[in-house]
């Protein structure tokens, strides 16, 4: 379900901690714009807060979908994400026989589970450049009302993938498409009642859309036109559109209602645009393919994080009360979600997911949790 989901994520993250006293691994990723580099420590499960309280049975069943995405062609030489160059994650040899054994764990029991990952797995500290704290955000799928054909309120369309759009080639920009540029092409997979739905849309990667006769269909993300992302919200914020402690999704979205001409200007500074499809059957599907699971999938920056590994999340909410320490799986990524030091945590469908997920802005810590014969691999190269 990649997106353009930058989330509150511009804002300055304080309390940086440094890594722990054990000599990281330190690794270059090869193929990153950045070079940045990562580190991984190695701890006990004694010393992930909240792991003996987590209710760790919760997050089998993503992470078994996780590993329903290995093939059973796949090589067992092959990377468990080749895109993942920041360090060594194994490879699916490493990774196939557990994710046979998580399968065969019984529904529900904790303790079974927590037991499988402290036999099997150890517990790596992601680090950056002598820090290990990070920006963690929400994420949802939006709830919004559309409709098949165009009419009465429904006058935005929500387009497919062009088929002259070529990867990693710049296509037309948002500007150009909210002109015009690709009416009457026969792209419209819906239609929305405004265009600061379908920006939300595309900010979120996915979505439900009611439809008039009471029924619903799921979009998710086909392609985007290989633009840059320009992030809107933090010009909203430079330009005092909206004071800084009453930032959030809702207030956004009113603002933009009232504002409709002054919104419009604003969308097109963000020239990036994202298509649609519809999806059949279960969802949303997050960019490795699986099928993603409330408050247990989280979205990472792959060059850095292996899609389908589980990791240890450690995120306490900066402006309110809420922190999330609980086991989750890495199943998918987005356009704003860049660098080892960055999540978007999945809170769900509908309008309580939102509520959470909207507000969320937390600084945090994660641990990817690694076959133990990967970490002893990885971390002996140091």
């Amino acid at each position: 379900m990649p997106n353009v989901r930058a989330a509150l994520g511009f804002l300055a993250i304080g309390g940086i901690v440094a890594g722990f006293a054990l000599g990281p691994f330190v690794a270059n990723p090869a193929n990153s714009a950045d070079a940045t580099q990562i580190s991984l420590v190695p701890v006990s499960y004694r010393q992930l807060a909240g792991w003996s309280s987590d209710n760790i049975a919760q997050a089998l069943p993503a992470f078994v979908k996780s590993c329903a995405r290995i093939s059973p062609q796949q090589a067992d030489s092959a990377p468990l994400d080749p895109n993942a160059s920041g360090a060594y994650f194994g490879t699916v040899r490493d990774w196939r026989p557990l994710c046979h054994e998580a399968a065969t764990l019984p529904a529900g029991n904790d303790e079974a589970a927590r037991r499988y990952f402290e036999a099997n797995f150890t517990p790596v500290l992601v680090g950056s450049k002598g820090a290990s704290t990070g920006l963690f955000t929400g994420y949802w799928e939006v709830e919004i009302d559309g409709s098949r054909t165009q009419g009465g309120p429904y006058q935005v369309p929500v387009y497919r993938q062009p088929k002259d759009l070529v990867a990693g080639k710049p296509y037309l920009d948002r500007a150009a498409i909210e002109d015009g540029a690709l009416t009457g092409k026969g792209l419209e997979v819906m239609w929305l009642k405004s265009a600061d739905d379908l920006f939300v849309l595309q900010m979120q990667g996915s979505g439900r859309i009611r439809l008039p006769d009471g029924s619903a269909v799921r979009l998710v993300y086909e392609a985007n036109n290989n633009r840059p992302f320009v992030d809107i919200y933090k010009m909203m914020l430079d330009q005092g559109l909206i004071p800084k402690d009453q930032f959030s999704e809702s207030t956004v979205r009113a603002w933009m209602r009232n504002n409709p001409d002054q919104a419009k200007t604003l969308r097109r500074k963000d020239p990036l645009y994202v298509f649609f499809r519809e999806l059949k059957g279960d969802g949303p599907v997050g960019y490795q393919g699986a099928v993603l699971t409330a408050e247990r999938s989280l979205a990472v920056d792959h060059k850095y994080i292996p899609l389908g590994a589980p990791l240890w999340l450690d995120a306490h909410d900066k402006y309110r009360p809420v922190q999330v320490q609980r086991l989750v799986v890495a199943q998918d990524t987005g356009d704003g979600i860049a660098g080892p030091l960055r999540g978007d945590f999945y809170w769900g469908s509908g309008k309580a997911a939102q509520a959470r997920g909207s507000d969320f802005y937390a600084d945090g810590q994660y641990w990817v949790l690694l076959p133990n014969n990967v970490a002893r691999q990885t971390l002996a190269s140091r």
